[in-house]
């Protein structure tokens, strides 16, 4: 066994950060044993690390006059909806097209399906918007419009729900795979990223803390899931990925990718990234789904 010498700085921060992204101390607590730690010496070193962590945060708090945070219960509490369903790895949903699920996480959530959109709803899905293309913006949570930003360098433009029927398919069929409302949907958002264009690593639900939040949430509340869909394969990069969990998924013609995320929180590990085109281009589509209608 390896004891407690083995414990170091570096162990100590890992366990904090592990701890306010909402990880379970007796989780962390069996990963330090499996990984060779003195069971006693391992349980000594979570309490005395918890201990000083409350205190240092204690301390911040009695600065500003304000109560300290528990560093283990302080977590957002699940959103109270039925989440939108999912299938395991191998099935097939026999929607007005056979789609197949190719791969499936659970934390965070993850399910990538094949064969969501055919090729000529993917080109028709790019033709139809490649003339309404502006610079893409993101949520400003200061204030709650919308403003440019270093690291979402993509341009974009928007379908409305029912802008027209080839539209509404598309929704109708989302809505028949994740067996969520049609009007729980925002806009369908179409994006292009040119070579070296990125979406650097972001969560997409909104901060409820924040002061913008408030005009976002007013629209139907927290945004509970996404769904990408890739419209073309680039030639090279354009992957989505997921720093947390530690995986990326190559962007490929026709696939949708679907995460969720049950709270506004870190823990759900749904931090992703759209990764820099290194050749051609890639289209996507995105439908982003909320706890209730959306206007």
């Amino acid at each position: 066994m390896i004891t407690h010498a083995a414990i170091t700085p570096e162990t100590r921060s890992w366990v904090i950060a592990c701890i306010e992204k909402g990880e379970s101390p007796d989780a962390l607590l069996q990963t330090l044993i499996d990984r060779g730690i003195d069971e006693e010496a391992a349980v000594a070193f979570m309490t005395r690390t918890l201990e000083a962590r409350l205190e240092e945060l204690k301390e911040k708090a009695a600065t500003r006059d304000a109560p300290a945070p528990d560093p283990v219960t302080a977590i957002p509490q699940p959103l109270s909806i039925e989440w939108p369903s999912v299938i395991p790895a191998g099935s097939r949903r026999d929607l007005d097209r056979d789609v197949h699920v190719m791969f499936s996480l659970d934390h965070p959530r993850v399910v990538l399906f094949q064969n969501f959109l055919s090729d000529a709803e993917c080109d028709e899905l790019i033709r139809l918007s490649r003339d309404r293309m502006t610079a893409s913006h993101v949520i400003d949570m200061d204030s709650g419009n919308t403003r440019a930003d270093s690291g979402r360098t993509s341009s974009g433009t928007a379908f409305a729900r029912g802008e027209s029927p080839f539209i509404e398919r598309i929704e109708r069929r989302i809505e028949a795979l994740l067996q969520w409302p049609y009007e729980r949907g925002e806009a369908l958002q179409i994006l292009r990223y040119e070579v070296g264009q990125e979406y650097k690593p972001h969560y997409d639900y909104v901060d409820p803390t924040q002061p913008g939040a408030a005009p976002f949430l007013a629209r139907g509340g927290q945004r509970v899931a996404s769904l990408v869909m890739y419209l073309n394969t680039p030639q090279d990069g354009g992957g989505t990925n997921f720093p947390d969990a530690g995986f990326e998924i190559a962007a490929h013609k026709g696939c949708a990718l679907y995460f969720s995320y049950d709270r506004p929180h870190p823990m759900t590990r749904s931090r992703h990234g759209g990764m820099p085109v290194r050749a051609g281009e890639k289209w996507v589509a995105t439908k982003w789904l909320r706890e209730a209608e959306h206007h």
